[in-house]
């Protein structure tokens, strides 16, 4: 097998830099419209037969051979075999990993808050967890139990009441690793089911299948379609697009290091994004150098060559200060600053997912076992999303008491506001309890 790179190579200098680099990072992630329509119909389906639709599905698209949804179910027994059945090695890691992630996650938990006005009038908010959630996996041979840990053990931690995953089982393929991961993540209940049907069933439910509340987890271009149709009868965390690394480098990391680090997103898929920004041009071509070096002796050799070659770059820029202007144009998803004080560049990262600061931290240790979440926003959109947390599983409530001074004092201006804008009954209502009027 032969490889090659021919890395994109950009300077910020160029007066065509910015065209150049919107080019790079466009991603259109909209279905077409045989995919959109193929999901509304199965999404009908599953809504009109249930656990008949999810059994034919299976064994159409997965090759599974149920009889019945009970041949789709996995009890908790079954993964608590999985345990058994991985290596001590895997477990320890699993549990290793497990326990940074919940206690990281414990610190984002938010508590119900009131406050008194002087006039008795209470203000505040109830923080409340979902009462179901649903947690998409993908299986077969390309599965993430980490994925499962990152999704499952926020909304444990956030108190959801009950956490149902759905996992696809090609041919029968049952991942051991998956299975453990949700064993120790706190999953409730298991459906071998995958693809638009499992988000339709999550969504609407089935005789088997229960309802909930919010779906959140990765998954193909079919379940992100189903995602995007589905919400709004349920919440969902995100539509993700390809995974992206940004690493912005003084020159002084070792180029090895920097190449591997580009290759660890870029192995994800053909589409994933790995960009390195520094004002060192001879450090850049060092890196060059490093990822020829390095490609051969790659497994995923081809996959990371179309992305390098196809979405990856280069890129020069006048200084360490418009490095850090590239990186919040960019708002990529993983951002290593890997330099000298990382913390001195901090306060100027406005749009990122996750930010690994310093050389030594990889961005392979946050998608496994350093705490923070590794459900990122990606495409951008890290200018206004945040990484997948226990809020993504709490909802909060609005608390109103007024006592009648208060109550008499707040008609007065809801009564303005309200004529202001015609609507008579509204401030009739509020007139109704001012002290000492009874109202027109």
């Amino acid at each position: 097998m032969t490889v090659s790179t021919a890395i994109a190579r950009l300077n910020a200098a160029d007066p065509d830099f910015a065209r150049h680099l919107d080019h790079l990072l466009s991603w259109e992630s909209v279905s077409d419209d045989a995919v959109n329509q193929r999901v509304l119909d199965i999404i009908k389906a599953v809504r009109e037969r249930g656990d008949a639709a999810l059994v034919e599905f299976t064994q159409r698209f997965d090759g599974v051979d149920a009889k019945s949804i009970d041949d789709l179910i996995l009890g908790r027994e079954r993964l608590e075999l999985a345990l058994t059945r991985i290596s001590a090695a895997q477990r320890e890691a699993l549990e290793t990993a497990a326990n940074r992630v919940r206690s990281y996650h414990e610190r984002q938990k938010q508590d119900s808050w009131q406050y008194t006005e002087a006039d008795g009038t209470v203000l505040g908010q109830k923080v409340t967890p979902l009462d179901r959630a649903g947690l998409y996996v993908p299986g077969g041979k390309a599965s993430y139990p980490s994925s499962v840990l990152m999704n499952a053990i926020p909304a444990k931690v956030a108190g959801v009441g009950e956490v149902v995953m759905v996992v696809p089982t090609p041919r029968g393929e049952i991942n051991e690793l998956v299975l453990a991961a949700a064993c120790i993540a706190g999953v409730d209940r298991v459906f071998t089911v995958g693809g638009a049907q499992a988000v339709a069933a999550l969504a609407y439910g089935t005789e088997s299948v229960p309802q909930v509340d919010k779906i959140v987890g990765p998954g193909n271009i079919y379940v992100a379609t189903a995602k995007r149709h589905v919400f709004g009868q349920v919440g969902i965390d995100m539509i993700a697009g390809p995974s992206e690394i940004l690493v912005v480098c003084d020159g002084q990391t070792d180029p090895d290091w920097i190449a591997m680090d580009l290759f660890s997103q870029a192995e994800h898929d053909e589409d994933a994004q790995a960009i390195l920004v520094s004002p060192d041009a001879a450090f850049l071509d060092r890196v060059a150098a490093s990822i020829d070096k390095l490609l051969p002796t790659m497994e995923r050799a081809e996959i990371i060559e179309k992305s390098i070659n196809g979405r990856g770059a280069l890129i020069q820029v006048r200084d360490m200060q418009q490095a850090i202007e590239v990186a919040n144009r960019i708002a990529p998803e993983h951002l290593e600053l890997s330099v000298a004080d990382p913390q001195a560049w901090l306060p100027q990262i406005r749009h990122a997912g996750a930010i690994f600061m310093g050389r030594h931290t990889s961005e392979a240790l946050g998608d496994y076992c350093a705490g923070p979440n590794h459900v990122l926003p990606t495409s951008g959109t890290a200018r206004f999303s945040s990484p997948l947390g226990v809020y993504d599983f709490q909802k909060r409530s609005s608390i109103i008491f007024c006592s009648e001074q208060g109550a008499s004092e707040l008609g007065h201006t809801a009564s303005v506001l309200a004529r202001g804008e015609s609507l008579t009954a509204h401030a009739r209502s509020a007139e109704y309890r001012i002290l000492n009027e009874k109202g027109n």
